[in-house]
């Protein structure tokens, strides 16, 4: 039995339990995601086709990266507060392999792949609009706290000790970089950047942790949903904020610095509208610099993996750009804090 019947016949079984009378049309393996397995599935419910998605644990994955089960947990609280995120159920355990975390979550139309949202021409509506709708959503992910009602329902994770989102992220960096097979000097350096010149703001709120182009399902009328939420943590807003000008997410479109699509000041005015809180360039500075950084350990991860035993090729093209994120890390602390004329 291969693996994609084996999977079938898992699913077909565990929507038995949850919907009885519901046939399985086909499954699909859904490519473009490089930490976890996705397979798209077709069933009739009730006598009403449905498309819906199976999100399962990968072999292996790279440090920060939480469980299926966990991320489940952070999926509902997102949604409950008001985050346009697809609705998940049926969490269970062993679906598609032995101990592995999954869950259902629902189908949602749109374009997720970056270089096709940059570029697809029936998109281009589309884009004018995420930047507005996209500061919307950080605001509803931010306004939820260790301490607000909402917050109180994530058991994913423990907030900082120390309330401090600064630390914790320095904290975060030092672990991954402590578990890389041969760091950088280029790594240490920015590292030891990163330490010695704290920004001024330490506030805890949730993050969606890979808040960028690739991660959000796109359609002609904008942002549908915000996808994979598998890096979500306590840390800094600005975390998310920053994360989208990381210059991988950028797609070659390194003029337009959020998310290949837009430009600082809409974004950050737009965002400053919808939460209330103030944008320190200060702050985005630190974090655009921590997230190069910290993605150029993730690219090194994913060729680990690699060499590990998952023989996906597209781990190993990843693992490539790892200098590139390093080179911007540097840049950006050469630079200084931009300004908002990008």
């Amino acid at each position: 039995m291969n693996a994609l019947t084996a999977a079938r016949d898992a699913i077909a079984e565990r929507l038995a339990q949850h919907a009885p009378g519901a046939v399985l049309v086909g499954i699909e393996p859904l490519v473009g995601g490089a930490c976890q397995d996705n397979l798209r599935v077709d069933v009739i419910i009730d006598g009403e086709p449905q498309r819906l998605v199976v999100r399962s644990d990968a072999p292996s994955g790279i440090p920060g990266t939480l469980d299926r089960s966990r991320e489940f947990n952070v999926m509902r609280a997102a949604a409950a507060g008001g985050v346009r995120t697809p609705q998940v159920r049926w969490l269970s355990q062993s679906l598609l392999r032995e101990g592995a975390w999954a869950y259902f979550l629902d189908w949602s139309d749109g374009v997720a792949i970056g270089g096709k949202v940059l570029k697809t021409p029936e998109l281009a509506a589309g884009r004018e609009r995420l930047p507005a709708q996209l500061a919307e959503q950080a605001a509803a992910i931010h306004a939820i706290t260790p301490d607000s009602v909402i917050g109180q329902t994530i058991t994913a994770f423990a907030a900082p000790a120390d309330g401090d989102a600064v630390a914790e992220g320095i904290r975060l960096l030092r672990d991954m970089i402590d578990r890389l097979e041969a760091p950088s000097p280029a790594t240490e350096l920015i590292y030891r950047w990163l330490v010695d010149n704290p920004p001024p703001s330490r506030e805890v709120t949730l993050v969606h942790g890979d808040f960028r182009t690739g991660n959000f399902m796109v359609t002609p009328d904008g942002l549908a949903n915000v996808l994979d939420w598998e890096f979500a943590r306590w840390s800094s807003p600005f975390e998310d904020l920053a994360w989208i000008s990381v210059r991988d997410w950028r797609f070659n479109r390194l003029n337009k610095p959020i998310g290949g699509f837009g430009h600082r000041a809409p974004f950050y005015a737009a965002y400053e509208a919808a939460s209330g809180r103030s944008v320190d360039l200060q702050d985005i500075h630190w974090w655009e610099i921590d997230g190069n950084l910290r993605w150029a350990a993730g690219c090194v991860f994913q060729a680990q993996r690699y060499a590990g035993g998952q023989k996906d090729l597209e781990l190993i093209a990843i693992g490539r750009r790892a200098a590139e994120m390093e080179y911007e890390a540097l840049r950006l602390i050469e630079t200084g804090v931009a300004g908002l004329g990008d």
